[in-house]
């Protein structure tokens, strides 16, 4: 093939022709499996297009035969798309988030179900589970690994009637949006963004007012609509993108392994996948030891703890409900047997959900 470490013409346009005989055998083998997606829809339920459980267990088996040169994210990214027009062939589901287009939870659904997904972009987290009850999916954010939980999706969790069925982790980068960072006098973000980026603002923007926003999409809708130069706001490159905004600064998050964690919710249950989480909420009476023998029912076990959170229960003066999130699946031992023994030992026991694990930490951001 030519001079020795080097290609020649004749060369490429071999490896050219050899691409394009695998491109036709890759849309022979995408129009067989499209084929069988339908096939399986028409045996389903109506309503009964999206299984998180399923969807998990392809993505787990693809990412674990994963030969290379492909990164387990590239491969998530090609599958998710193949999974999502498949999807779409037997019903398109309807996922509710927070909106506007541009935020990060409009960013996670996408990389969660793919495009082909009817979007439903709702003022707040409780329109998200107000949706939900009505009949789509919908995607909240949960927990962000600098700045904490997420309280309204808790507080909501503990009354709904809708269940934890997935989740996702995606990557957190800021980016400032503006034009001029001359004579900046405001800077507009959704709270946990100027939680998440406070070095950096104390650092370039000392003394600037900080105004909160519904979100950072917000945000950057509000300086698309404002014709003042000394606005800027905390967005992303996408909500930048859509709204035609210029970025000033690009990744000014304080810690640069900035994740957030998203719940998928619905209304029913996932079946077990053999890499799973099950999310609880209890309460217990308050006195000495209670709270040990309530945690003692999963170390007795060997059942791993992966969170645990307080919060005031509102059900009287220093009452409190745990959030623990642990390693298995609820209907699975040990932990079926662990979640048995601890309702004898609290007040209160509520499973929020099972359902599997993530298998990546979407990126969406890692070629901009």
């Amino acid at each position: 093939m030519g001079t020795p470490g080097r290609a020649t013409d004749a060369d490429i346009e071999a490896l050219r022709e050899r691409i394009d005989v695998i491109d036709q055998q890759l849309l022979e083998l995408l129009s067989v499996r499209a084929g069988l997606a339908t096939r399986v829809g028409r045996c389903k339920p109506a309503g009964g297009s999206y299984r998180s459980a399923r969807e998990g267990m392809l993505l787990q088996r693809v990412l674990q035969a994963n030969p290379g040169p492909l990164s387990e994210l590239q491969v998530h990214q090609v599958f998710r798309e193949i999974i999502s027009v498949c999807r779409a062939l037997q019903q398109v589901p309807r996922v509710a988030c927070l909106g506007p287009a541009g935020t990060f939870s409009h960013v996670a659904v996408l990389e969660r179900f793919g495009n082909a997904v009817d979007l439903v972009l709702q003022e707040d987290i409780a329109g998200v589970f107000r949706a939900v009850e009505g009949g789509s999916y919908g995607l909240v954010p949960i927990e962000n690994s600098f700045g904490g939980s997420v309280h309204p999706t808790l507080e909501l969790l503990e009354h709904s009637p809708l269940s934890i069925c997935g989740e996702s982790e995606l990557r957190v980068r800021h980016c400032l949006l503006g034009s001029t960072l001359d004579a900046v006098h405001t800077v507009a973000a959704h709270p946990q963004a100027l939680l998440q980026c406070r070095r950096w603002l104390d650092r370039h923007l000392p003394g600037v007012r900080r105004v909160a926003a519904e979100s950072t999409a917000a945000a950057a809708v509000q300086l698309r609509s404002a014709d003042d130069t000394g606005l800027v706001a905390i967005s992303n490159t996408i909500a930048a993108r859509l709204h035609e905004l210029q970025v000033l600064a690009y990744g000014i998050e304080d810690d640069s392994r900035n994740v957030t964690r998203f719940i998928v919710l619905g209304r029913s249950a996932e079946a077990p996948t053999g890499n799973d989480k099950t999310s609880v909420l209890f309460t217990i009476s308050n006195q000495p030891g209670t709270l040990y023998r309530a945690l003692a029912c999963f170390a007795e076990r060997g059942v791993s703890m992966l969170r645990i959170e307080s919060r005031p229960s509102r059900r009287g003066p220093w009452e409190y409900l745990f959030f623990v999130d642990l390693a298995g699946h609820a209907a699975v031992a040990p932990l079926q047997d662990a979640l048995q023994d601890l309702a004898t030992r609290v007040v209160s026991l509520k499973v929020l959900g099972a359902y599997p694990r993530s298998v990546v930490q979407l990126d969406p951001w890692h070629s901009d």
